[in-house]
């Protein structure tokens, strides 16, 4: 059984297209990585349930027509409409590593969601989400006295990631982190 904690947010199901079973999707990664992934996972009432993609054809620079297998027209598909899907993280720990292995290639930095933080070897918190609303990408934090704090998503500052344990060491300037007290 799927659990969601296995999982990692990816996309959203946004509407039919046609009448052969294809959905618009909206995503939050790359679009050629969803060929990758064995299947797309969606919350079913409660339960999550795993969903093959047949095809793909990209319709934007985030936006993807799907065709799922075992849906084959418009009533069919309207059940994903409005939900949104996931990946599994193990798929998305194999990408990652595929790309890191690479080198060619830049994880998407909601890989990092999840994974702890430490500046120099000290812990700092939970990476919870990134803010990527403005230039300047950053890293949300929650730190273990409960607040959270943002961390600018930039190479200069990483010293070291452990993919194995899922933490990104960084050396952070000083004060950084107590900014907004």
């Amino acid at each position: 059984m799927i659990t969601r904690d296995q999982l990692i947010e990816i996309g959203h199901f946004n509407k039919a297209h046609g009448v052969n079973g294809e959905v618009n999707a909206s995503l939050q990664i790359d679009i050629d990585l969803v060929t990758q992934l064995s299947c797309l996972v969606c919350d079913m009432d409660g339960i999550f349930v795993p969903f093959f993609v047949e095809s793909y054809r990209p319709k934007g620079a985030t936006t993807v027509l799907l065709t799922i297998d075992g849906f084959n027209n418009e009533q069919e598909i309207s059940a994903l409409v409005g939900k949104d899907f996931y990946a599994l993280k193990r798929d998305y720990d194999e990408i990652a590593q595929t790309i890191v292995d690479d080198d060619d290639d830049e994880l998407p930095l909601d890989y990092f969601i999840g994974f702890d933080m430490t500046d120099c070897g000290v812990r700092v918190g939970q990476i919870v989400d990134i803010d990527d609303a403005t230039d300047n990408v950053l890293f949300i934090v929650h730190r273990d006295d409960d607040t959270l704090v943002s961390v600018p998503a930039v190479d200069d500052l990483i010293d070291s990631m452990d993919m194995d344990n899922h933490v990104i060491d960084m050396i952070l300037p000083e004060g950084l982190l107590t900014i907004n007290n």
